[in-house]
């Protein structure tokens, strides 16, 4: 595997794993700076365009507090290097909880695209953008139709 590829793969990671512990501190870490070049941005599924690193580590730390329990499994990883920029695309097969206190879990499935650049200090977090992919029971039979 080409060295950059295993670290930005290795950076996407640690985007997936300070969202699943709720840590802001690392969450921050993995955002890279804005510039003057331009700012950095975020799209969360259903949510509008939110630009500029105050406002996109805003939206992670509300939705950590507000998430009780969440689990990705990353799919479909692919990544491309050029330069200084690597772009990692992925599905996000999701587990998260209920409100609190309810014992539910609920299952969803996001198509992110992951825009990295190379800073002093590594692979940073320019832009995500996560795109839900809408599932119902007879999703299987569709796509058996689609293909037919």
């Amino acid at each position: 595997m080409n060295v950059d590829i295993g670290a930005v793969e290795t950076a996407n990671q640690a985007f997936y794993t300070a969202i699943e512990d709720a840590d802001l501190d690392r969450m921050t870490e993995v955002w890279a700076e804005d510039t003057e070049a331009g700012k950095v941005s975020c799209v969360h599924p259903g949510w509008p365009l939110l630009s500029g690193r105050a406002e996109v580590l805003r939206s992670w730390a509300l939705i950590m507090a507000n998430t009780p329990y969440i689990q990705f499994v990353l799919t479909d990883v692919s990544t491309t290097v050029i330069g200084d920029v690597a772009i990692l695309t992925c599905a996000e097969n999701i587990l998260t909880a209920g409100d609190a206190g309810d014992a539910s879990f609920a299952a969803g499935k996001v198509v992110a695209t992951n825009t990295f650049v190379r800073t002093g200090g590594g692979w940073r977090l320019w832009m995500h953008h996560g795109s839900p992919v809408l599932q119902g029971e007879d999703d299987d039979e569709g796509e058996e139709e689609a293909t037919a």
